[in-house]
């Protein structure tokens, strides 16, 4: 997979590289870091009563993605970041210090975007638009092989899905179960 990946970033470089791109994409990724998007935004749904109970989807949707990939997977897998496999890249960032598989970046963003999606919340359009922004800056970067940005989106999704299952149960059903 690591050439296949190599490929499209190498890819991405040959045709996509630009000076307003080495520009703008530092800033998209910041947006990524630590998920400070994506809990600032959560934060926001937690603070109002008509949104609260979909914030806490979101939250623990970041919460089982963020176990999942950083504490588990990468150091299970311990896959190199791409920038290190090709060291002739020139980094626009600082350097990532932790493996590369699967993205946490990617993973925050899909987890929020799959819980307003399946919380029902027409925010899921914008935020989708941000996770991939998010993600590609990661390709972009070259500090994330496309592999990467798949399982985290794969995981963020799958926890962000879970967390609406878990927070966001039809509480009309509970009732007539007690009747």
């Amino acid at each position: 997979m690591t050439s296949l990946d190599l490929s499209i970033l190498d890819f991405i470089q040959a045709h996509l590289q630009s000076g307003f791109m080495d520009w703008i994409m530092p800033y998209i990724t910041t947006l990524g870091n630590h998920g400070y998007i994506w809990i600032g935004i959560t934060i926001l749904f937690l603070c109002f009563k008509k949104t609260r109970k979909l914030g806490l989807a979101m939250a623990v949707g970041l919460l089982i993605q963020f176990i999942v990939i950083n504490p588990i997977i990468k150091p299970l897998v311990e896959r190199p970041r791409p920038f290190t496999i090709n060291t002739a890249h020139q980094l626009l960032i600082s350097a990532p210090e932790d493996f590369s598989f699967p993205s946490g970046h990617t993973g925050a963003g899909f987890a929020v975007v799959s819980a307003l999606f399946f919380g029902k919340n027409r925010l899921w359009i914008p935020a989708l638009i941000l996770a991939l922004l998010v993600s590609f800056s990661r390709m972009y970067l070259y500090v994330h092989y496309p592999s990467d940005i798949l399982v985290g989106a794969l995981i963020g999704i799958a926890s962000g899905w879970l967390a609406c299952r878990l927070i966001l149960k039809d509480d009309r059903r509970l009732i007539l179960a007690r009747r």
